[in-house]
């Protein structure tokens, strides 16, 4: 039988590739992405400290061995055991004494990092507890903040993977159909509500056969790990065209997320609980243990006028009511398969007090309560050409810092 216990590298570790203090990218962490070299090659890689691992090369001269038939091209076909696998290979290899890569490291800004897969499809969840509940609160203020199902399944919706882009990916200002309450017919122009939302995301790493749901408590399996997610929003467009199926042209246009897949086996030693779910979940949903992470989440915002980028929101992955796990599960729970590559996104997960808030629509509560920022006497209420908005995650526990980096995209004009 085969083993599936999480591979989770000791703080004594060496590592004979310098790491900068601070790092988000020491041994214990190792995550995966996919990049363009600079002889115009594509390989997988592996990040330690600032510098990326071509694992290519070292299949290639057998320093290290994949699954078989994986060359290193791609992340498909790696699966969450392989990458277990390598990652206890790397670990060896940065233990050696002497040249233990080989020349298959290069440093992180001389390669283009991509997607990390070719993304077959993207659901957006809906799963922070305190995002629904402010969401709720805004516009539905005569009725409980939460639709009776909220407490009893994941709610998501299937976003567009085609419009998913990796980190520094410039985003155009969208245009779609609004209509104001002193409006009597709707527009078409470009959106003057704008916003960001903080979220995590998850890869599956290898076909989902259609129905064969997975168990909450075995889906993780089925991940290769986790990444941030900008998900941008128009908000006035969904505002108008969201029901009664749900956000179409308002959520299509961009999806940003970072480059580098942490795994499982990275964050496990940032297992939290999360809420307590009441009612108590179906059996399908029901976890015998803890599938949810205390990593710590920010937002920086900066303007065309600013120097540096003003942090505007801090927030925690462990604030999500239902965990990835439990949004797997659901997902397949009606006999719906996955391919690998499929990305699965949490939703905004925002704190309990405003200064967490998970996008500017919190943060700024419906443009009643404009950000200012404080370098530039700007005020915000929606996000403005030429703004920058930057996240990232990170668990800091007992000296240890492990992090996925970060997402960033700059907004540009409608066309």
């Amino acid at each position: 039988m085969a083993d599936h216990s999480p591979f989770v590298v000791p703080l004594d570790a060496t590592c004979t590739v310098p790491v900068p203090e601070g790092s988000h990218f020491p041994i214990q962490n190792l995550p995966f992405g996919l990049a363009r070299l600079p002889d115009g090659s594509r390989s997988v890689v592996v990040r330690i400290g600032d510098q990326a691992i071509v694992l290519r090369e070292l299949i290639q001269i057998g320093r290290v061995s994949g699954p078989p038939g994986w060359v290193g091209e791609s992340l498909t076909g790696l699966g969450t055991a392989g990458a277990r696998d390598l990652r206890r290979q790397i670990v060896e290899l940065l233990g050696e004494a002497t040249d233990p890569l080989q020349g298959a490291l290069l440093s992180v800004e001389s390669v283009q990092l991509q997607l990390p897969f070719k993304i077959p499809a993207f659901v957006d969840f809906y799963s922070g507890i305190h995002h629904a509940s402010n969401v709720g609160t805004m516009f539905r203020p005569e009725m409980p903040p939460l639709l009776p199902n909220y407490r009893h399944l994941p709610v998501a919706y299937n976003g567009r993977a085609s419009t998913v882009v990796p980190s520094d990916t410039a985003v155009r200002r969208p245009s779609g159909q609004t209509k104001s309450a002193s409006e009597e017919v709707p527009r078409f122009g470009p959106t003057t509500e704008l916003d960001f939302e903080l979220e995590m995301g998850f890869f599956v790493s290898e076909e989902i056969e259609p129905g064969h749901p997975v168990a909450p408590d075995d889906a993780e399996r089925k991940m290769l790990g986790l990444v941030l997610v900008n998900d941008w929003s128009a908000r006035d467009v969904q505002r108008w065209e969201y029901q009664p199926l749900g956000p179409f042209l308002a959520k299509s246009f961009a999806t940003s997320i970072s480059p580098w897949v942490v795994t499982l086996d990275a964050l496990e030693p940032f297992r939290a609980p999360g809420p307590l779910q009441e009612p108590a979940p179906l059996p399908h949903l029901s976890m015998a243990r803890s599938h949810h992470f205390d990593l710590v989440l920010e937002v920086y915002l900066q303007s065309q006028r600013m120097t540096r980028p003003q942090l505007v929101s801090r927030s925690n992955a462990a604030h999500l009511y239902w965990s990835f796990a439990q949004q797997l599960a659901h997902l397949t729970s009606n006999g719906c398969g996955s391919e690998a590559g499929d990305l699965y996104a949490s939703g905004t997960i925002s704190g309990p007090d405003p200064s967490s808030f998970g996008s500017m629509l919190e943060l700024a509560w419906k443009g009643t309560k404009p950000l200012e920022l404080s370098e530039s006497g700007e005020f915000r209420s929606y996000l403005a050409d030429g703004d920058t908005v930057t996240m990232t995650a990170y668990g800091a526990r007992d000296g240890l810092k492990i992090g996925l980096g970060e997402v960033r995209g700059t907004v540009l004009p409608a066309t």
